[in-house]
Order: C-alpha cells, then structure tokens, then sequence
C-alpha cells in the first residue's frame, strides 16, 4: 500500500499548469497583477452573485496558492509579511474572492506543523499544483463555533467513516480537497476534558460528500461557500492529521489565521476608501461651501483625511502584527507567540473598524450619486460588515487589555 494519501477522485480539475513562484516579490507583485484584473468585474459578480469560476482558476494558475510551501518541498516559503500583502491586495479589489483561499493557506499550515512527511510532500506538492483546499469545521448546531458534532470513527481495514453536517465552507464549491474538523469517536477526552479532534483531507467529490451552494449572506456573496455533508465518508488513516494538539504549546498557529483575516478587513478598508476617492471626482460641491469642486469643500477633504489616517494606521498595524508573527516563528516562545497573538488582535480590531467605517463614509463622501444601484458601490459596506463578524471585536479587545494591565497571555485557540 501507497505511504501517500489516494489523490482520486479530486475535482475540479485545474485547467491549466500552475507558475512556481520562487520569491516573496515574485508573490506581491502576481498579487497585484492579479487584484488589477479582478477589481474590474468585481461589482458585475457581487450584483448578480456570479461565482468567480474563472477567476479561481486563474489564481490556481498564477501560483499564489503554493507560496507558503516549504523550500525543502518546493515552495517559496514566504513571510507571514509577505503572505499579509497578498491577501490585502487582492480584498482591496474583490473581498469575496480574496477570501476564498483564506483556509487554503491555514491548512498547509496545520499540515506543516502536525503532518507527517509522507503528508506533506503530497499535499504540499498538490498546493504547488494550483489545487485548492477548503474549510468544512464550523457547525450551526453547537452551543459555541467551537463544538463539534461531526464525527470519525473507526472503519474497516484500518480506515475511518466520517459523518456530519458543516457550514461556512468558504470556497468549498471550487475546492479540489475539503478540510474537515472532527472529534474523534471512541478516544479518550484530553486533559482538560475536550474531545479529541483531527483534521481529515477529503477529496472534494469522495463517495458520500455533498456541497450545496446555499450561502446567503448580505455581503460577500461569490466566496462559494455553502454546506458540506458528510454521509459515511470513507478515510483513509494517511489523510488524518491531528488538530487538538496543535494548541499544547506555544504557537503562531491561530495568529497566522487571524492575521489573514486582518488583511482582508484592511483590504476592504483601503478598496473602499479608493472607490471614495473616485466618487468625489464626480460629485457635485455643496453650494454652502462656495468651492469650485468637491474636493476643495473644506469639510469633505476633513473627513476624507481622517479616514486615510484610519485606513493607514490598520494597514500599518497590520504590518507589524506580521512582523510579529514571522519574529516568533524563529523562536516560538510563550512570550513571543503571545506578543504575536495581542499585535494580531490589535491589527484584527483596527481592520475591522477602518473597514466598516470607510465602507459606510463612502457615501458620504460620494454624495447622493454614489447611492446609485448601477455602481454597486454597497457591496464594500456588505463585504466588510459581513467578513468582521467572524470572530468578535471585542474579545480582542478584552485580550488585548488584559495584556496590557496584567500581563496576562491571550488563550491558545484559532481565533488569537
């Protein structure tokens, strides 16, 4: 029997080869390149919740998805910094699509810290390939976003069967490999009295998977997410990796996640003060202000610098969250990795409230024509409004007080 996991069965397929790219420039400039050419449909999609099926493959191809792969397994091996930038870039031209790739990046991840070799190769190798991996953990059932019903079991021949029922499976439509949270069945709690859980690569189109495109959020509508069912989904042991204990230790596990997340917020930020910025062209003066242009209505400029000044500072938070994070993966310490998580919450607040509220001023720096439905100029304040609902605010904020008044390290989970 193969020591690597079975690649059948993997759909849909990458229409053409993927670049290689081999450098943390090489990455920024395909990053900027690419959010050049989707911020052109980027409205059209969002206003007829077009899925960006064309778009996906053309960022298969680009080579962005394997960047993060280690260097002794081909890969660039880019800086969280780097990775930051990528992410930012593309969500100042279309959030939906940026995010798509969001759990991609966080499950090489997971298999770069808990996997084993003959793991890795494999799957970093179909990484390097352009093929997509995607979330399934989060269920609606649970008390919390952090229980689990779904489970695997043991099967017959040495495998398993996995059974349940996720949601927010963002990007699972386009993906050619599902990431599935589970507890694992008929094992002993942990110390602390948490079920064991595992993570489990399926083939997205394995007997007994079924993604349903039912996501109907206000905004970020094409990041073709859905449901995923899992009816008796045969596992084999080579595709389990495990997940409880990537949290035993100190780790920049979770702020890697939560960093990307940041970028996104950022990006939204920054795309929409851009879009601002393009309104006031074309806006008409407010006769009180006896200025020729709109741009030269003392009150406009006021509060169109106070926004550069927010969007600016979240993007230069964000930086240094990622400074923070590439600093403690050379020396995870307690006190490194906990630093790493408080920038991270710092930058995650920061990008949250810039996006929100240059989304929403937009308009008022665009006036009534702004407002217009054709211009689809809404889509920023849904994106953003929708993508920081993710993980609280102001838990962040609980975290990143306690730090500073006590010294007290914020938890080890995903979300810090």
């Amino acid at each position: 029997m193969s020591d690597r996991p079975s690649a059948a069965a993997t759909a849909p397929a990458v229409d053409r080869p993927a670049a290689v790219l081999r450098s943390d420039a090489e990455a920024v400039e395909v990053a900027g390149s690419l959010a050049a050419r989707f911020a052109a449909g980027a409205a059209t999609r969002d206003a007829e919740r077009r899925l960006p099926a064309v778009e996906v493959e053309e960022l298969s191809s680009s080579g962005l998805l394997g960047i993060t792969v280690p260097a002794r397994f081909g890969g660039a091996d880019v800086a969280v910094a780097t990775l930051a930038e990528v992410f930012r870039l593309l969500a100042t031209a279309d959030a939906s699509l940026a995010q798509i790739p969001h759990s991609h990046f966080v499950f090489l991840d997971a298999l770069r810290r808990q996997g084993d070799t003959h793991q890795q190769a494999f799957y970093f190798a179909q990484a390097l390939a352009g093929r997509r991996f995607a979330n399934a953990q989060t269920e609606r059932g649970g008390r919390t976003i952090a229980d689990d019903a779904t489970t695997l079991r043991r099967g017959p021949a040495g495998g398993y069967l996995l059974t349940g029922e996720k949601f927010y499976c963002t990007g699972a439509l386009f993906a050619h490999w599902l990431v599935v949270r589970a507890v694992l069945a008929d094992t002993p709690a942990r110390p602390d009295g948490s079920p064991v859980k595992v993570l489990a690569y399926l083939p997205r189109d394995a007997a007994g998977v079924q993604v349903v495109d039912d996501w109907d959020g206000l905004g970020q509508r094409t990041t073709a997410s859905g449901t995923v069912r899992l009816d008796e989904v045969a596992v084999e042991a080579r595709q389990v990796v495990p997940f409880s204990s990537l949290f035993d230790g100190p780790t920049t596990y979770g702020a890697r996640a939560q960093v990307l997340h940041a970028a996104l917020d950022t990006g939204i930020a920054r795309g929409a003060l851009d879009a601002a910025v393009a309104q006031v062209a074309t806006a008409r003066p407010w006769f009180e202000s006896g200025a020729a242009r709109a741009a030269d209505d003392p009150l406009l400029v006021q509060q169109a610098g106070e926004l550069e000044i927010e969007v600016r500072a979240a993007e230069a938070l964000l930086r240094e969250a990622a400074a923070a994070i590439d600093a403690a993966e050379l020396d995870p310490t307690d006190e490194a990795t906990a630093r790493a998580s408080v920038a991270t919450a710092v930058a995650k607040v920061a990008g949250a409230r810039a996006a929100v509220r240059a989304a929403s001023e937009l308009f008022e720096l665009g006036g009534t024509r702004a407002a217009a439905g054709a211009l689809n100029l809404a889509r920023h304040w849904r994106d953003g409004r929708t993508h920081t609902l993710h993980d609280p605010s102001r838990w962040k904020v609980q975290h990143i007080g306690r730090w500073l008044l006590s010294g007290t390290p914020p938890p080890r989970h995903g979300q810090l």
